[in-house]
């Protein structure tokens, strides 16, 4: 019987011995699974509305390195030591799947292979330009913004997963919408500085129906 996505992300995070989880102890429980596990678990505490101080820039920086391997074709991950030592709290981490199981059961109801081309050379080059520019974006120091760019890689990483070509295209979408989302916060940012951000991610919170939980 195939695992959802929920049970793979728990059994990334390996015995719930209350201790705080390696980055290394993480990629060697989905090093099998290759990246599109591996870039779930790590984008979860930036693509969810949860306090992840501290998470985004160094993450972002992470995704890179994870971009360029899959555009020179590396079918396993590899984290350089600076990123394996770097730990995540196992209680921000299972605070974090559970808020994605929700929202997991339902994506699990439409996601399945199709459209090979994700395995191919030009699959694997074409979503590595997707992550390296939604993790780029990451590693800009705008606050309260980081959330769409690491739920893109999540989006991602769900299809790497399942092998569903077109649940990827579908993310890269989203990650165009996150580009112009971004090109306009950085233009209010120059123009009107940090508080027209905040009321423009006001704005945006109210067309959502978010105002009253912001």
């Amino acid at each position: 019987m195939k695992n959802s996505l929920s049970d793979n992300l728990r059994r990334s995070l390996g015995e719930n011995d209350g201790s705080d989880i390696s980055l290394k102890r993480i990629l060697e429980n989905v090093d099998e699974q290759g990246f599109g596990l591996l870039m779930m678990v790590l984008s979860l505490p930036s693509a969810l509305p949860i306090p992840a101080a501290g998470y985004s820039t160094p993450f972002g920086i992470l995704f890179i390195v994870l971009g360029i391997q899959m555009l020179i074709g590396r079918h396993r991950p590899w984290l350089p030591q600076w990123a394996a030592r770097r730990t995540m709290t196992r209680s921000s981490a299972e605070k974090a799947i559970g808020m994605a199981t929700k929202w997991l059961g339902h994506i699990e109801k439409i996601v399945h292979p199709r459209l090979k081309w994700i395995s191919s050379p030009f699959g694997s080059r074409f979503l590595s330009f997707v992550v390296v520019v939604m993790a780029a974006l990451m590693t800009l120091p705008i606050p309260t913004t980081n959330t769409f760019p690491a739920a893109v890689i999540f989006l991602i990483g769900i299809g790497l997963s399942e092998k569903d070509g077109l649940f990827c295209l579908g993310a890269c979408a989203v990650g165009v919408l996150t580009i112009a989302l971004y090109s306009v916060i950085i233009y209010i940012l120059i123009t009107q500085g940090m508080e027209g951000v905040l009321h423009f991610k006001e704005w945006i919170k109210g067309l959502l129906g978010m105002g009253e939980a912001g």
